[in-house]
């Protein structure tokens, strides 16, 4: 279980004869293509043990999942959570997993999965995403991934649970933090399940989470 990252012009021509100006009318605008429209972000401060990390949300690209995040931030339900998972996939990859770990006082109401395939997100360096059971129970546990880690994106052609994991956002700044969590020393016999052996040692506080001002 992992609780189981992106002109239009007018052109205006005129014509002079004699005396008088003639205006031709304004040529259409160029439709701006899409993907060219950057998608509107929320920053947010998470301020650990061991150092800041930046993260900007995808408040249109995943607004359900961004908007439930928030709630928590907002809510100040993150202020004293802690990393305590590092799953190692590799020298220097793999992802870190932090949140309430289900303490009944913080947890908020599920949100509704928004797969890869509808918000367009992809587990690449440094995304953050949810951790979930089932689709749709997700809550606030949430993991950042180290290097890419595409397998964790839904995969409608795949057998078993293909609807991947809801990611929301990446890191903008602090990836030196993120791969310090990582390289934390873990339990060989804490956790249960694929989780054994995963467990920090001793789990990295998150202080406070805040937006950017």
């Amino acid at each position: 279980m992992i609780l189981k990252t992106l002109g239009a012009s007018l052109v205006l021509l005129c014509a002079v004869a004699g005396s008088a100006q003639t205006v031709a009318p304004a040529a259409p605008a160029t439709p701006v293509p899409a993907e060219a429209v950057p998608a509107a972000t929320v920053s947010i401060v998470m301020t650990t043990s061991e150092g800041v990390i930046t993260l900007a949300l995808e408040k249109d690209r995943a607004p359900l999942t961004t908007a439930n995040f928030l709630r928590y931030v907002d809510q100040k339900r993150l202020d004293g959570v802690t990393f305590y998972r590092a799953m190692k996939l590799g020298a220097e990859s793999g992802l870190i997993q932090g949140g309430p770990q289900g303490d009944p006082k913080r947890i908020l109401k599920p949100v509704p999965h928004e797969p890869t395939t509808t918000t367009g997100l992809s587990h690449v360096d440094g995304t953050i995403s949810l951790a979930r059971f089932a689709p749709g129970s997700a809550t606030a546990d949430f993991f950042i991934t180290v290097g890419p880690v595409l397998s964790l994106d839904a995969n409608p052609a795949g057998t078993g649970d293909t609807a991947g994991f809801a990611a929301f956002g990446h890191v903008v700044e602090g990836m030196d933090v993120v791969k310090r969590i990582l390289a934390a020393p873990t339990s060989p016999t804490a956790g249960v399940g694929v989780m054994k052996g995963q467990m920090i040692a001793a789990p990295v506080k998150v202080l406070t989470v805040r937006r950017v001002k």
